[in-house]
């Protein structure tokens, strides 16, 4: 058999005849010289073939953590949605009963606005939403400390007071506060004008605040305290009427001066001098030296059994009991300004009572009815200082760089 003559092809036809298979071949393929998820590096999972990409869900995370314990009554519950949105919150007493809260402008988190119970676990429920409608769950647990002691502020001024310019806010609490830093940081004074003062502690139950001079005239006050459930040490807490909101006012201007050397006693009222008493204080001998500093109008009475064996002094070694009209008390340690008839002579010219400013039954009547509580009384010319030891207020005998520190 004769076979026929092999032809061979030309290179350059061969290279057309590739070419036009790997055409035919990316033809049929249906693909496309371009990506449609350039921007997500290639890597992007699809969403339902839709081209695309799953968007990350919602984070939540709650506060206090889940499983605390011993938490302060006063800690706010706070629920934070991270790449999304709240779409609820639920703090719920296991006990029952709920707490109330409030979500910011962009619903990112939720805070609590009802404080927390002694002793209670709270469940809390949160949902968040991120940009496609995928909702998070999340829930946790905590518990509330139990108070050994829970501690109530009282307050002096009273809600509604009118006061003179130098009694100072005084909070005595009714068990020992550990730590005062947390105690002072929730208790708040607001004045009407501008007013620079501070908080000093007399001890571990009383702490009094008071302005770096006499308060203004005309100034309104409030003291807001938000101590309940507030962690003061030792394991007292806040008690469940911690929270107190008192306002007072404070009046006219009235400080007198009264001269242990000259036996006067200037008056004077919004800063104007209104009236010179003659005076007697007290007896230049130890013991019964009026206190030199600025005492504070603590009470009055119309009529006052006075009786010298309170503070010290014996009947047999010179003491008294009388009652004596007129009487505004200015110390506690048995200093008044109060009606003297017995010293009348004297009053002007010498010393000679136990301690108190004596004045004549007209001056005494008259500065009784004038004086309200808070209103200063100066003494000046004495070498024995006011002090400690003389009772609630000698907080102007402590100068500003030490009270302040």
């Amino acid at each position: 058999m004769v076979r026929a003559p092999h032809r061979s092809v030309p290179r350059r036809a061969w290279w057309a005849l590739v070419a036009a298979v790997v055409l035919s071949i990316s033809a049929c393929s249906g693909g496309s010289s371009s990506s449609g998820n350039s921007g997500q590096g290639g890597n992007a999972r699809q969403n339902g073939g839709n081209g695309q990409a799953d968007v990350a869900a919602a984070t939540v995370q709650i506060q206090p953590a889940k499983g605390a314990a011993g938490v302060a009554p006063a800690a706010p519950v706070v629920v934070t949605a991270g790449g999304g949105t709240l779409t609820s919150v639920r703090v719920k007493a296991r006990s029952g009963g709920t707490i109330e809260g409030r979500f910011d402008s962009a619903k990112a988190s939720w805070r609590s606005i009802t404080k927390l119970d002694f002793g209670t676990t709270y469940q809390v429920s949160a949902v968040a939403t991120n940009s496609a409608g995928k909702q998070t769950t999340s829930a946790s647990t905590f518990s509330t400390a139990t108070a050994r002691a829970e501690l109530f502020p009282s307050v002096s001024p009273l809600r509604g007071s009118r006061i003179g310019v130098g009694l100072p806010i005084r909070v005595y609490f009714d068990a020992p506060v550990a730590d005062r830093k947390a105690a002072v940081a929730n208790m708040k004074v607001t004045t009407s004008t501008p007013t620079e003062g501070a908080w000093r502690w007399f001890s571990s139950t009383e702490v009094h605040w008071r302005p770096k001079v006499y308060w203004k005239a005309g100034t309104d006050v409030a003291l807001d305290t938000t101590l309940r459930g507030v962690n003061l040490g030792g394991g007292v807490y806040g008690g469940p009427k911690a929270d107190r909101h008192i306002e007072f006012r404070v009046g006219s201007s009235l400080v007198s001066v009264a001269n242990a050397k000259t036996h006067q006693m200037k008056v004077y009222q919004n800063g104007k001098l209104i009236r010179t008493i003659p005076v007697s204080l007290g007896k230049e001998v130890p013991g019964r030296y009026t206190k030199s500093g600025p005492h504070v109008v603590i009470e009055k009475n119309r009529v006052k059994k006075m009786d010298s064996t309170t503070f010290g002094l014996a009947l047999d070694a010179g003491g008294y009991r009388a009652n004596v009209e007129w009487a505004t008390r200015v110390s506690n340690n048995g200093e008044f300004v109060h009606s003297a008839p017995w010293s009348v002579a004297q009053q002007g010219h010498t010393n000679v009572s136990h301690g108190c400013i004596n004045a004549s039954p007209a001056n005494a009547k008259w500065f009784f009815n004038l004086a309200k509580i808070g209103d200063v009384v100066e003494v000046v010319g004495t070498p024995v200082k006011l002090g400690w030891k003389d009772g609630d207020i000698y907080d102007w005998s402590i100068p500003w760089s030490q009270w302040a520190n």
